[in-house]
């Protein structure tokens, strides 16, 4: 791999597309894509581990063509891996130190050309954390997106401990973090959410005081209405499940009035204030598939987010879910090689 004059990479391998299609089709290995100069706020990432999100696969079949105009490439918004470089500018983190977050700050605008589905990115200090110990580098990067989505809906609704919730998709990748959050970290006095027949257990596992089967139940016929709904599926319906006076937000564009409808701003603060002590992480179930609280709601299956070793040195296994390749090599064989490759490259720190 080519490097510059300071012995730190110049390219890295990378899954990239130049045209919108079938994400199986389109994506393809780029063996030396060109990594950006380092702006005095960025810092240079070896990636471990990168999570798929529905945004990526949405990208690739052109949703968003005002904000998001055909270019080569590479997707990619959650990344968990180590510091190989940083700038001028940089306070919170040096090289060696296991970071993670999501690396597009602007939701669908204003998108890097160089994601996470590859051997090394660059990333904002403002829009990363330190990987808390006690998290493997996968559970770490199927985090990000998912969990500051949940979190700024929650915000955005004023939600407190006195507000009764019905979260619309309680079991998918944001809803079931607008679940553990609204009951562990904001004290929701009651938490309803709809997810599929298969999907009922889990919504108990999570916390969930009335899990509602949409295929058998329709919502907007409960007589008990809600201070606030958290739409993560676009009904419109959600309208008529709120309390006179309360809110409803929702992540799915365009919204409907009088909904709030938002995209994610990323920040690290977030990741930051989010994360438990580990002493508390026996007694709590938070955070799906990572901040290990509970495990069986640690599925990849169960969720749109995806997290996968990233990779490109060896034969490689079929992803079906997407038809990326995924390494073979363990997420501790990937770690003890990102930090030898930091360490044994000598890189600058300015």
């Amino acid at each position: 791999m080519a490097s510059d004059s300071n012995s730190t990479p110049s390219h890295t391998k990378a899954w990239f597309y130049t045209e919108h299609g079938d994400p199986s089709q389109v994506l393809k290995l780029h063996p030396s894509w060109p990594i950006p100069e380092l702006e005095p706020d960025q810092l240079l990432i070896k990636v471990v581990a990168a999570s798929l999100n529905p945004v990526d696969y949405k990208r690739m079949l052109d949703w968003f063509p005002k904000t998001d105009p055909l270019k080569p490439t590479v997707p990619g918004f959650d990344v968990a891996g180590v510091v190989v470089k940083v700038g001028s500018e940089v306070k919170k983190f040096k090289v060696g130190d296991e970071v993670y977050g999501d690396i597009n700050e602007e939701g669908i605008s204003n998108l890097k050309t160089l994601g996470t589905l590859s051997e090394y990115t660059v990333a904002e200090e403002r829009l990363l954390a330190h990987k808390p110990p006690f998290l493997s580098f996968v559970e770490a990067a199927s985090i990000p997106a998912a969990i500051e989505t949940a979190y700024e809906g929650l915000e955005r609704t004023q939600f407190s401990s006195s507000k009764s919730i019905l979260v619309l998709g309680g079991a998918g990748g944001v809803g079931n973090y607008v679940v553990q959050l609204a009951k562990h970290v904001y004290g929701a006095s009651k938490i309803a959410a709809s997810a599929s027949t298969q999907k009922q257990e889990l919504l108990k596992e999570l916390g969930v005081d009335l899990p509602i089967d949409y295929t058998k139940t329709n919502f907007e016929d409960l007589p008990d209405k809600f201070d606030v709904v958290y739409d993560t599926v676009g009904d419109v319906g959600a309208l008529k499940a709120v309390k006179e006076g309360g809110k409803v937000v929702t992540i799915i564009p365009p919204g409907f009035e009088p909904a709030i409808v938002f995209v994610l701003t990323s920040k690290g603060s977030i990741l930051e204030k989010l994360e438990p002590l580990p002493n508390e992480i026996a007694e709590l179930c938070l955070v799906h598939l990572s901040y290990p609280y509970h495990a069986s709601a640690c599925s990849v299956s169960s969720s749109w987010n995806r997290a996968i070793t990233v990779g490109f040195s060896k034969p490689v296994e079929s992803m079906p879910w997407l038809g990326v390749p995924a390494k073979t090599n363990s997420p501790q064989e990937d770690v003890n090689s990102a930090k030898s490759d930091v360490f044994d490259s000598d890189s600058p720190t300015g």
